[in-house]
This record gives structure tokens, C-alpha cells and sequence, in this order.
């Protein structure tokens, strides 16, 4: 008797092809570093990363903690700062035709140019990395809760205006649950960036953290321990990215199911 695949293993089908370029590439990776013999220094095969990772665990660990707090803290300022100047220019015209160009400007300046300024300013301590998770983060977060917000239909906008509603109510019980897809898209975006800008603020100037482990392997010739952080980076940007997309369907399942079935037609 024929039994349809359930959705979990669909679920797992899907992973699986999903994964089949990746370890063909890895495969071809191992393959073209032996038969080269290429210098480990130059380009380690991935057996080679494994094993630092699994020898420098420890190591490894100390140095995400780090990151991953100011990644946490720099992403929940980014977060406070775009919800708040997302709803202010929602509300107020003025503001969104002023502001609302600014935020695309400032997009203009280069993170490479300001991190080091903000060491210089604030020192080596965790003050600049945050400031440069929230920097990378604040855009995407107020662009798409800005969006949200105003996504409100008009017609339902005015029918709760005529019938008496105030504009705390429109705001509460219309445009705050319109916005949350949107929030939600924002998020997964910077959630992947404060990993990056967490990162890339102690490759700059640090004490602790996954930049520094880079900087110090790769000044110390252990190209394989670099590669090793790389790889704990991708992990945490990844689930980080997943614990974000388990928020949102447990939060929004209405929009998750919605988008699968798009996503089917």
C-alpha cells in the first residue's frame, strides 16, 4: 500500500540536497589540495580544518562566547533604535521625508573607514564592537519596520478612524501585527550581519573574540585555525538565522503558512 512521504521527511529530503553541493565541494576541495600538495600555510585541506577545530575547541569556544555577546547586545540596540525611529517616521511625514534620505546616506560610509575611528574613540574594550553591530544592523531593521508600518491598508485606516478609534488604537491593533512579517524579514538579514560586524570589530582592535583568534592565527601562520574560526562563524550566523526563522513561525504561523503555499504555486 502507498504511503505519501510525511512533511518531516520531505523536510529531511530537502536538507539533503541541500547539503549535496556542499560536500561536493569540500570533496573537490580535499582532493585538488592532495594532489597538488599544496602547503597547508597557503590552503589546508578540510580534514585539516576539522582537526584544528576539534584541537583548538577550547580556544574556539572562549572566543565565540565573546562574539556571540556582542553580536547578542549590538543586534537588541539595533533593534530598540530601528523599531523606534521606523514608527517615528511612520507617523510623522515630516520626519520620513527628512530622516528617510539620511538613512540611505549614511549607508554610504564605508564600515571599513569608521571601525578603526571608533577604537581610537572608545578603546579596545566591547564599547566599539557594539557600535558597529548596531551600526551594520540599524538599517535593514528601520527600512523594514518603516515599511511595515506603512503597509497598513488606507481603507481599514480610515473605517477605524470613522468609527471613533484613536491613533494609539490604529497603531496597536493595525499597524504593529501588519509590521511584523516585515520585522521578521529585517531580522534575518541583520541577524547574519551582527555576526559579520561583530567580527569584523575585533579584526580591527580587540582582546577576545573571533576576530582576534583570525588576526593572531594568521600572524602566526596557522591558516587551518583561520579557517577554523571562519567555519564557528558560519555555524553561529547560521543559527542564529534559524532561531530567528523558529521565532517567527511560532509567532507568526498565519504568514509561514501563507508563504509556503506561494512558495508551492
Amino acid at each position: 500500500m502507498f504511503r505519501p512521504p510525511t512533511m518531516t521527511r520531505f523536510h529531511t529530503v530537502t536538507w539533503l540536497l541541500a547539503a549535496l553541493p556542499v560536500l561536493g565541494i569540500l570533496a573537490l576541495w580535499e582532493v585538488i589540495v592532495r594532489a597538488l600538495a599544496i602547503d597547508p600555510v597557503v590552503l589546508p585541506a578540510p580534514t585539516r580544518v576539522l582537526a584544528a577545530t576539534r584541537d583548538s575547541a577550547g580556544l574556539l569556544a572562549m572566543h565565540t562566547r565573546q562574539t556571540l555577546l556582542e553580536a547578542a547586545i549590538g543586534l537588541a540596540l539595533a533593534l530598540l533604535a530601528g523599531c523606534s525611529l521606523g514608527a517615528l517616521v511612520t507617523l510623522s511625514p515630516f520626519l520620513r521625508r527628512s530622516v528617510y534620505p539620511l538613512l540611505v546616506v549614511s549607508q554610504t560610509i564605508p564600515m571599513i573607514a569608521l571601525a578603526p575611528l571608533l577604537v581610537i574613540w572608545f578603546g579596545f574594550g566591547i564599547v566599539p564592537k557594539l557600535l558597529v553591530v548596531a551600526l551594520v544592523c540599524f538599517f535593514p531593521l528601520s527600512v523594514a519596520v518603516a515599511d511595515g508600518l506603512g503597509s497598513a491598508e488606507p481603507e481599514t485606516v480610515r473605517l477605524l478612524r470613522s468609527m471613533g478609534a484613536t491613533g494609539w488604537q490604529i497603531f496597536s491593533k493595525v499597524r504593529m501585527p501588519q509590521s511584523l512579517p516585515y520585522l521578521f524579514s529585517g531580522l534575518k538579514i541583520s541577524v547574519t550581519y551582527a555576526v559579520i560586524g561583530a567580527v569584523f570589530g575585533e579584526w580591527v582592535g580587540a582582546y577576545e573574540g573571533l576576530g582576534i583568534l583570525m588576526q593572531t592565527a594568521k600572524n602566526s601562520y596557522r591558516t587551518d585555525v583561520v579557517f577554523a574560526a571562519i567555519l564557528v562563524t558560519s555555524i553561529l550566523s547560521v543559527g542564529l538565522f534559524g532561531i530567528v526563522a523558529m521565532l517567527e513561525r511560532l509567532m507568526l504561523p498565519w504568514h509561514v503558512r501563507g508563504a509556503g503555499r506561494q512558495r508551492k504555486q
